[in-house]
């Protein structure tokens, strides 16, 4: 097994990918209010804000930005993922090395980080994140989607509704 750090940047931006582990599930968005319940009670004693957001059926994007002297998104993360957890009915499948650590088997065990270097960093990622529900096919406009921060953005002028439509993503990934 690699030695892998992750990189941990006090009060740092980060891009995060979480996914289920049946990765054919809609349990993200049928308990959508569960997730955002979830994270809201650890917001409460662990604060962090949410720069940009989409929840996929099986998988979520999201970046955000801790205070300052805090590099701690794995116990965040940690508490997110055990509170909707402990919210869903027991019934998942298994493997045999989950049953024996007494873990549930709704979430991959492990999760994408990705430390945000700068300000084009950052701008490409809430793009990815807004960008998704299209690129996966489950709506021709990223503004479609219910799931997704871009509303916010869209709210505040930070984004045209029309920005992200198919045809666009069709283009991007040509060039």
């Amino acid at each position: 097994m690699t030695s892998y750090q992750r990189p941990r940047v006090p009060g740092g931006s980060y891009f995060f990918t979480l996914a289920l582990a049946e990765r054919q599930s809609t349990l993200l968005i049928d308990q959508v209010d569960l997730l955002r319940e979830s994270m809201r009670q650890v917001k409460t004693r662990h604060p962090f804000e949410v720069k940009a957001m989409v929840v996929l059926p099986d998988h979520l994007h999201c970046l955000w930005t801790l205070p300052e002297h805090d590099a701690d998104y794995s116990t965040r993360w940690s508490l997110i993922k055990g509170a909707f957890s402990r919210g869903i009915e027991a019934g998942e499948r298994r493997r045999p090395s989950r049953i024996g650590r007494r873990e549930r088997g709704i979430w991959q065990r492990r999760f994408w980080e990705h430390a945000i270097r700068d300000e084009q960093d950052f701008n490409n990622h809430v793009a990815y994140i807004h960008i998704n529900p299209v690129k996966h096919g489950h709506v021709r406009r990223a503004a479609d989607w219910p799931h997704s921060s871009i509303h916010r953005h869209i709210e505040k002028g930070l984004c045209d509704p029309a920005w992200a439509a198919e045809a666009f993503i069709l283009d991007w990934e040509l060039e």
